[in-house]
């Protein structure tokens, strides 16, 4: 496997994160960057492990301090980042990192670090993705909406990535993620 930074960003509800899991779960050598938000954690969520949950305050001191690769408003509401320190040392040592990340942010670490391999999961169709975010249940239907129509200026972008992969089955999806960064 090529000792490389790869970006995965999709739209809400497209599995990227069971998918990332998949991948990390069956392949122990790769490493998931840890991302910061604002927003609340989800049932069964724990700080340092699935996010680091900082409050506003702290979010806009990383920004200050350049503590940050990325960040970015999603949904309009709260803010995620991801923490360089931890990515370039991983990098530094050779590890292979994987950042999970909205298509903001995947489009700054392109600038930023061209090297970046990006992929971007797609749903195998609209209604899948109305059904998974529906299902999901982590969201009121306001919520839900204001995540759809972003969803719809997401897909757009998945033109301006390296790779799509369609998540159908998450194994099939993982598989070629895998794929494409070995």
């Amino acid at each position: 496997m090529v000792s490389r930074l790869a970006v995965i960003a999709g739209p809400t509800a497209v599995g990227k994160g069971t998918v990332v899991r998949h991948l990390i779960q069956h392949h122990p050598e790769i490493r998931l960057s840890i991302s910061a938000t604002t927003r609340d954690p989800r049932p069964g969520e724990v700080d340092g492990v699935d996010y680091y949950f900082w409050s506003h305050e702290r979010f806009d001191q990383a920004i200050a301090n350049h503590e940050l690769l990325e960040f970015a408003t999603v949904h309009g509401v709260n803010r995620y980042g991801t923490p360089r320190e931890a990515v370039e040392k991983a990098l530094a040592r050779g590890e292979k990192i994987v950042l999970e990340i909205d298509i903001q942010g995947a489009k700054q670490i392109k600038k930023s670090m061209p090297e970046a391999l990006t992929i971007f999961i797609l749903p195998p169709s609209w209604e899948e993705l109305v059904r998974r975010l529906s299902v999901r249940g982590t969201e009121d239907p306001a919520e839900q909406a204001n995540r759809l129509e972003t969803a719809l200026v997401e897909l757009a972008s998945a033109d301006d990535f390296d790779f799509t992969v369609i998540n159908d089955e998450v194994d099939k999806c993982a598989d070629k993620v895998l794929e494409l960064i070995s």
